[in-house]
Parts: structure tokens; C-alpha cells; sequence
């Protein structure tokens, strides 16, 4: 197989992780959306843990038909109980807990247009991250899209604000969900080599210390209370919607280690946001939500920015590409 050929494997390896991604976190946000503002339940940390805790039981799952049938299921045998495991894992599911608290809380107060602008920021994050822990600078054209990166995340700001329906504490968790999303990334790409890349081990040691995390968050909060009370606890499509939620988590949390695992932390985060630019135009249509020229312009403005910066790195990877010792010219 030639350079080139291998380059060509890898785009279509990288397309079809990506457009997998796309699917499932689109699917996800809106089931998000409805288990979050649509069945009157204010209980948005005891949402987060069935999601955790759904994505952990398809894991152990998973873990237990490899241990009944070996040679059609496999799962790794590392114990996520093990010190030197949970130390390496602990950091990334720190992170990986605060990221979707913050999303979710985000995604609670914000309408799913808004959602797109204010999970801009990621990009920004990324690169000041990249730089303070692994040391890597940007180049100045990178840095003039994050520029305008930030103009366009602060013009759909202002204009929410003009049209009376912006909410601060939503455009908050926004920005705080954008630098989880970044170190989380990051610490994702670290920590998998040193698990052997081992995503389903990732995915289950993650949701699983995550599901111990939110359960003294959901007792301060008083959550216990309010889902006790809540009057349609034994309805059928509150679980039917909690299950399904917590499916989607599972596929997203899947998707997300497989697409740091193919790409980068920083294509990972130009994906989301390329993503949601789409997500966004489809929320205006699903929720028949008017908006402005402006505020339109912000988005395109953000989209525009963000496209810039990965064509910049992709012809930075092209050139190193091209630069190694096994790339043959045809």
C-alpha cells in the first residue's frame, strides 16, 4: 500500500467516525432538550446519572457476555478498581462528569438554537490548553480565527440579549461546559495510549466513577425529593424517555472517545462545533423559533472562524504527511 493510499484510508476511516458522531450527538441534544425542559421534572444532576448509569450496565454487559462467550464478545480485563487504573482514568472522569453537568445545565436554560453559540468557545479553550499542558504553540493565522471565534460567540450573545430572552446563568454553564469539553479531550487523548486504546474500558470506568460522583450532588441538591414527588414517575414514556436518553449518552460517549481515538482533541472539538451548526438550523425549523440577520451572522460568523482553523490544521497534517520518511510522491 502506498502513502497515499494510507492517507486515503485514514480520510475514510476519519468521515465515517465523524459522520456517526454527527448522527448520534444531534439525536442526543434533542432527547436532552425534552428530558430537560419538556416533562416539568427540575431534577437535572438525577438526569445525568441514569444516563451514566445506563451507559455503565450496557458496559458491564458487554463485560459479561466476553467472560460466557470468549469467542464471540471481548472486553478488557483491566480491573477499574485497580489504584494504578483509577489513577490513570480518575482525571478524565473528573472532567467527563463536569462536562455533561455543564452541558446539561447549559441545554436546560438556553433553547437548542442558542446551544451552537454558546458551546463556541471549545475551540478557544483548546488552544490555551494544548498550550499551558503540552506546551504547543498556534500559529497567528489560528489565532486570528479565534478571534473571531470570540466576536461571533459575543455578538450571539448580544443579540439573545436584544431580543430579551438571553439567559446568563445558560450562557455560563455554556462556556464553563466549553473548557470541560476541552480538557477533557485532551486528557482523553493522553490517557488512551496508556490503556492501550482501550475505549469500551474507558467508556466504562468513566460513566461508572461518574454515577458515584453525581450521587452526593443529587442528594445536596435535594434532587431525591423532587423526583420522589414528581407525579409521573411511574408513567411509561418518563421512562421509555429517561432509558432512550441514557442510550443516546452511551452512543455519544462512544462516538466522542472514537473520534479523539481517530482524529485529535482539537478536530474532535472543530466537529462539535461544525455540528452544531447544523443542529442549530434544524432547531430553528423543529422549534419554528424566528431569528434575526444578526444573529444568523454570528453563527456563520463562528462556522466561518471554525472552518478556517481546521483546513489550517489539515494542511499542517498534509505537510508533516508528506514530510515523513514513508510518504512516496506518484
Amino acid at each position: 500500500m502506498t502513502a497515499q493510499d494510507s492517507l486515503l484510508s485514514k480520510y475514510i476511516t476519519i468521515f465515517l467516525v465523524v459522520s456517526g458522531y454527527w448522527i448520534v450527538s444531534i439525536s442526543t441534544v434533542f432527547m436532552n432538550k425534552t428530558l430537560l425542559s419538556h416533562i416539568e421534572l427540575d431534577a437535572p444532576m438525577f438526569i445525568n446519572f441514569s444516563q451514566t448509569v445506563v451507559t455503565a450496565l450496557i458496559c458491564y454487559g458487554k463485560k459479561v457476555l466476553s467472560i460466557l462467550y470468549p469467542n464471540r464478545f471481548s472486553f478488557p480485563e483491566a480491573n477499574i478498581w485497580d489504584s494504578h487504573v483509577m489513577r490513570q482514568i480518575l482525571p478524565v472522569s473528573i472532567m467527563f462528569t463536569c462536562m455533561i453537568a455543564t452541558n446539561n445545565l447549559c441545554l436546560k436554560y438556553v433553547s437548542v438554537a442558542f446551544y451552537y453559540i454558546g458551546r463556541s468557545l471549545t475551540t478557544i479553550f483548546n488552544v490555551l490548553l494544548t498550550y499551558i499542558i503540552l506546551g504547543e504553540r498556534t500559529s497567528k493565522r489560528c489565532m486570528l480565527c479565534c478571534a473571531i471565534i470570540v466576536v461571533g460567540f459575543w455578538l450571539g450573545v448580544d443579540q439573545e440579549h436584544f431580543s430579551g430572552i438571553l439567559s446568563v446563568a445558560g450562557t455560563i454553564f455554556g462556556i464553563v461546559g466549553s473548557f470541560s469539553l476541552s480538557l477533557f479531550s485532551i486528557l482523553t487523548k493522553k490517557v488512551l495510549p496508556k490503556i492501550d486504546g482501550e475505549i469500551w474500558l474507558l467508556q466504562y470506568a468513566n460513566n461508572l466513577y461518574a454515577s458515584i460522583l453525581f450521587l452526593p450532588i443529587i442528594f445536596v441538591t435535594g434532587e431525591v425529593q423532587v423526583v420522589l414527588n414528581y407525579p409521573r414517575l411511574t408513567d411509561l414514556f418518563f421512562w421509555t424517555i429517561l432509558i432512550g436518553g441514557g442510550l443516546c449518552g452511551f452512543m455519544i460517549g462512544f462516538f466522542t472517545s472514537l473520534q479523539i481515538k481517530f482524529t485529535s482533541a482539537l478536530t474532535h472539538n472543530i466537529s462539535g462545533t461544525a455540528k452544531a451548526c447544523a443542529q442549530t438550523i434544524l432547531a430553528t425549523y423543529w422549534y419554528q423559533e424566528t431569528k434575526s440577520f444578526m444573529w444568523w451572522f454570528s453563527n456563520l460568523i463562528i462556522l466561518v472562524a471554525s472552518a478556517g482553523y481546521a483546513r489550517i490544521k489539515q494542511l499542517d497534517m498534509e505537510q508533516q504527511h508528506r514530510q515523513s520518511p514513508t510518504y512516496t510522491k506518484v
